[in-house]
């Protein structure tokens, strides 16, 4: 590590600021240009310790910059990976409220939950369809802290990988038998389509995001517990939202989940 804990807890607070009052800031490498990678998540560490200590409960863990559309609309060309806490959570068909966030983005996901604990080093495709309970349409909301959206990938980390807000829902499906490199999906914004795509467009097949989730974790000292719910990674570019939006995601043989704007 190449900050000290007075530096990393400073940087903690200023993005958690920037995520509550709504405003946005420059991205913090360009003060810190050497910081490494166990900075970065060092920083999304205390930002969790502090929600956690604030009452929040973490719900679900997620990956970030997995697709190649999204690596080439951000300019980077590693995953990242974040967590969700229960007031990032929107029931289906539920409402987001714009003034609590920055410059909102939706990307469409397919959402693992898993019923055996997971872990790495080794993880595989395979290991995690074993141990995949299902998988179902997901919605996620990404508001990065950082000006018009630029960042760098240590930046993209400290902040907890722009996790805002996230839908789960439609039709729980099994994966065993099934092919989630073919799933189709249409993300809809209005009732009018705007992106579209297949499960191969994260990391060759999404299950492989999972797998790079989990052999991450194992060199922190953690795993994948049973029963995690996990969002494995937008399958297209993120399309921008507003207040009056109203976003479904309908995807090939799991229904659909939908969130509005308000």
């Amino acid at each position: 590590m190449k900050l000290d804990l007075n530096t990393i807890n400073a940087l903690a607070d200023r993005l958690e600021d920037c995520q509550l009052q709504q405003q946005d800031t420059t991205k913090i490498t360009d003060n810190h240009p050497d910081m490494d990678w166990d900075d970065a998540y060092a920083i999304q560490d205390e930002i969790r310790r502090r929600k956690m200590a604030r009452g929040l409960r973490v719900i679900g863990l997620k990956a970030g910059l997995t697709s190649h559309a999204k690596m080439k609309q951000m300019g980077v060309s590693t995953p990242v990976f974040g967590f969700m806490t229960d007031d990032y959570a929107v029931p289906d068909g539920g409402e987001c409220k714009v003034s609590e966030l920055i410059h909102p983005k939706v990307e469409p996901e397919i959402a693992f939950v898993t019923k055996t604990d997971l872990r790495g080093p080794g993880c595989h495709i395979g290991a995690v369809l074993a141990a995949t309970d299902f998988v179902m349409p997901g919605i996620e909301v990404i508001d990065s802290r950082y000006r018009d959206f630029k960042f760098d990938l240590k930046s993209v980390v400290a902040d907890n990988t722009s996790a805002a807000r996230f839908v789960v829902g439609g039709q729980p499906m099994r994966v065993m038998g099934a092919d989630l490199r073919t799933v189709g999906i249409v993300l809809e914004k209005n009732g009018v389509p705007v992106a579209f795509g297949a499960g191969a467009a994260v990391m060759g097949h999404p299950a492989a995001a999972i797998a790079a989730l989990a052999n991450h974790l194992v060199e922190r000292g953690e795993f994948i517990p049973a029963g995690t719910l996990i969002l494995s990674g937008g399958i297209t570019e993120a399309v921008s939202v507003k207040a009056g939006d109203n976003v479904t995601l309908r995807v090939q043989g799991m229904g659909s989940t939908s969130i509005r704007f308000v």
